[in-house]
């Protein structure tokens, strides 16, 4: 199969997502700038989702441009990693809106969890369908950053029973171990067509 429709509904799936959680930004009832201090929880929750939103969009690209085939696991796959990214608004809004309580935060880490996890699944189809010698096979490697990513989520919901602070931590330097682009996949992808 053609990856084209996989590609454009991915897309639209995304920007849906981050459109979704910029309507939880309200405009404060008022015109000083202290109007904005109770509404930073929130603003910390959407740049936090924003990030991780672009991640997944800027791997899932990239991903996908290696691509040469797809086919209806791959399709399945993606669907289940787009569920999972649609939760990200409604984590993210009750998490934000409760100040970085423990269930909110917990919650918002069970989601990054399954996130991280579909996406894993979805790599390795790719991979199986790319085949094991492939310019994308080689690229990803043994992804440890999605790997590490999964146990510091674990790691950051246990940590929410302390402190949800904590864990929010966490989840902010997971984003940060991701926000420098992979560039294994171009890296990869540029050699095997120089051969």
């Amino acid at each position: 199969m053609k990856k084209g429709r996989l590609e454009a509904f991915s897309d639209g799936v995304i920007a849906i997502i981050i459109t979704i959680m910029v309507l939880e930004l309200h405009v404060p009832h008022g015109e000083h700038i202290t109007d904005l201090v109770p509404l930073l929880p929130v603003l910390f929750s959407y740049v936090l989702s924003f990030v991780y939103v672009g991640i997944y969009w800027n791997n899932h690209h990239h991903m996908i441009y290696a691509a040469k085939t797809i086919n209806g696991s791959i399709l399945w796959a993606n669907l289940h990693l787009l569920f999972w990214l649609s939760l990200i608004p409604f984590a993210t809004a009750w998490m934000g809106e409760n100040h970085f309580s423990r269930w909110p935060v917990i919650l918002y880490g069970a989601v990054l969890i399954m996130t991280g996890m579909a996406y894993n699944i979805l790599c390795g189809l790719l991979i199986r369908q790319a085949g094991e010698g492939s310019a994308l096979a080689v690229a990803l490697g043994r992804d440890w950053k999605g790997k590490l990513s999964v146990v510091i989520y674990l790691i950051a919901i246990a940590l929410a029973f302390i402190n949800p602070w904590i864990s929010f931590s966490l989840y902010v330097l997971v984003a940060m171990i991701w926000f420098i682009p992979d560039r294994r996949i171009e890296r990869n992808l540029s050699l095997a067509e120089e051969e």
